[in-house]
């Protein structure tokens, strides 16, 4: 979840004029890069780590590393450190890839099926501290068949697999000798990419220089910034002064630059949700009769009206409404008397302040977001709107993710989620009982049997009525049982100069600024004249 990263240093980032030392578009420096081929990019936050080994990258657009598959602009697959999409066999169980010839680390040593295997079986290691490796559950064995041939064998057939293999590979002779945790190569990394990390001051910039002998092409752009500016003011003023060349804002920032000639608006359709958290632990978010209400309280076509200015979507759900996994039937309108009746049915009766009450407890609880994030406030000062109209007392409070993190045991957090590429991606991580209160996996600890038989279910099988079947069920359960509130689908807005041609957007997951945006294919970009 890229909200977590705004931590620390980062976090400080966003009083105004807290950053001066990234170089204004245009310059060059000993990175490379003369006026012209340089590009700055203002962006929120950082990765907590460059290490494909710790999860950096392990959806694509990895500006440093290659998979052995990538993604083009309409998010089908495509080969990249494979020669071809994959030879599947054994009904679904095999998985064989060849490499492309002649690929190289950027340190001048060759890329082998030994790297490969090494960066799926460090991944898969319980040793190692990612916590995204159950999306590889189903794999059983990995290994090299020569020097170009990678074979993995499944426990399962997986559906979703060969879109899994955009997991950025890294070199077994760097990453091998040291702790893939704690280890120089989570800030220094060696790969296959279009670029090469040159500095990362944290909290401030990391730079990258284009490699020379990238296996495909050298890109134009020679010089790529990323400024890390939290506070989103800030990142629409350094834009507007001419600091940065490009920045990724919310909608209402986004909406000044509308007449700006040199300046172009690129908006990218997104998985990205914002959505409540509701504990199971707490006793108040922990009742069904709460949860569901709340569901009926919030009224998401104002939400995207008035907070995201028509750029996104109602979320009646994790999936968006235009997906074609979406279940039409779920589509819900506000309905405050039905709430109230299902309150009163369930023992919560208003009180005289107007907030409801159950066997001496209020129907009252604390909904945190992070500081700094105009967006998620305000949707979480909408929902506590809306959940007062239903005698439900939501009292939002803002912090840290230093302090919201001890706390989403027992309290509501103002989240943001989305994956791109499979339905499974998605929702195994957000709702599976076996994921509960594993990091920022299933953080509502959200425990039904029936939707966990419906992900293994997506997750097993190949028949694709099977899957549209148990992700159709699956949704209309999390009407009757919700553990989120879900509100909006948020399109991601950039806006950049218009100085450079080939940029393009994709269909965006949560994860977006750093990786994903109009800059997904900066090693393509050509310059405008």
């Amino acid at each position: 979840m890229t909200t977590r990263r705004i931590r620390g240093a980062a976090a400080a980032m966003a009083m105004a004029g807290a950053v001066t030392a990234c170089s204004a578009p245009g310059s060059g420096d000993a990175d490379g890069g003369t006026a012209a081929e340089s590009v700055v990019i203002g962006v929120s936050s950082e990765p907590d780590t460059l290490s494909p080994l710790l999860g950096y990258g392990k959806d694509g657009n990895s500006k440093i590393f290659d998979g052995l598959l990538a993604r083009d602009a309409d998010l089908s697959l495509k080969p990249a450190l494979a020669k071809a999409l994959p030879e599947i066999t054994d009904g679904g169980r095999t998985y064989t890839y060849t490499l492309r010839d002649g690929v190289k680390f950027s340190d001048g040593e060759p890329l082998t099926a030994d790297d490969v295997v090494f960066t799926y079986r460090t991944v898969l290691d319980d040793r190692t501290n990612n916590t995204a490796k159950s999306e590889l559950d189903a794999i059983k064995e990995v290994k090299a068949d020569g020097d170009d041939k990678v074979v993995f064998t499944l426990d399962y057939p997986y559906a979703g697999f060969a879109a899994r293999t955009v997991l950025p590979v890294v070199p077994e002779h760097v990453a091998g000798e040291q702790d893939p945790n704690t280890g120089a190569f989570n800030t220094e990394p060696v790969g296959t990419g279009p670029y090469v990390l040159t500095g990362w001051s944290k909290g401030e910039k990391l730079t990258f220089k284009a490699n020379p002998d990238y296996w495909g092409g050298a890109p134009k752009v020679k010089k790529l910034t990323m400024a890390i500016i939290a506070d989103d003011d800030v990142r629409a003023t350094r834009l507007r002064s001419g600091d940065l060349d490009g920045a990724t804002l919310p909608p209402n920032l986004a909406a000044t630059f509308k007449d700006d000639d040199g300046r172009k608006t690129h908006r990218a359709t997104s998985y990205d949700f914002r959505a409540v958290t509701l504990p199971t632990g707490n006793p108040v978010t922990g009742d069904t009769a709460i949860r569901r209400a709340l569901d009926l309280a919030v009224d998401r076509e104002a939400m995207v009206d008035k907070i995201l200015d028509g750029a996104g979507r109602p979320a009646y759900g994790p999936l968006p409404v235009d997906d074609p996994w979406f279940a039409e039937d779920v589509e819900r309108s506000q309905d405050l008397a039905e709430a109230g009746r299902l309150l009163d049915e369930a023992g919560w009766k208003p009180g005289k302040d107007g907030v409801r009450a159950k066997d001496g407890r209020s129907a009252r609880f604390t909904l945190y977001y992070p500081s700094g994030d105009k967006v998620r406030q305000d949707h979480a000062l909408a929902y506590a709107s809306d959940a007062k109209k239903a005698g439900i007392d939501v009292r939002v409070e803002s912090a840290t993710w230093e302090v919201i993190e001890p706390r989403m045991k027992q309290d509501a957090v103002l989240a943001g989620f989305g994956s791109t590429g499979d339905p499974d991606f998605g929702l195994y991580t957000l709702l599976h009982s076996s994921l509960a209160g594993d990091g920022f996996n299933n953080m509502a600890r959200y425990d039904n049997p029936a939707v966990d038989e419906a992900l293994d279910t997506g997750r097993r099988s190949q028949d694709p009525k099977a899957r549209k079947a148990a992700y159709d069920g699956l949704q209309r359960e999390l009407v009757k049982n919700p553990g989120y509130t879900f509100l909006t689908h948020i399109d991601h807005l950039y806006v950049l100069d218009d100085r450079w041609k080939g940029l393009t957007t994709q269909t965006e997951p949560h994860e977006h600024g750093f990786a994903s945006g109009p800059w997904w294919n900066v090693e393509d970009w050509q310059p405008a004249a």
